[in-house]
């Protein structure tokens, strides 16, 4: 069975607030800060740390 990558995040942090309950306002930093890392110019360094 092939789950789509977009769809398996979603169901962890879906399951991840309900469960830690953070507060909203470390969720948006967290997702901001990640969405702007992707576009930066470390994204070929954080790619490279990751594999």
């Amino acid at each position: 069975m092939d789950v789509p990558l977009w769809f398996a995040l979603l169901c962890v942090g879906v399951l991840g607030v309900k469960l830690i309950r953070p507060p909203l306002w470390l969720v948006l930093v967290l997702l901001l800060g990640g969405y702007l890392l992707a576009d930066s110019l470390l994204a070929p360094v954080i790619d490279t740390a990751v594999k």
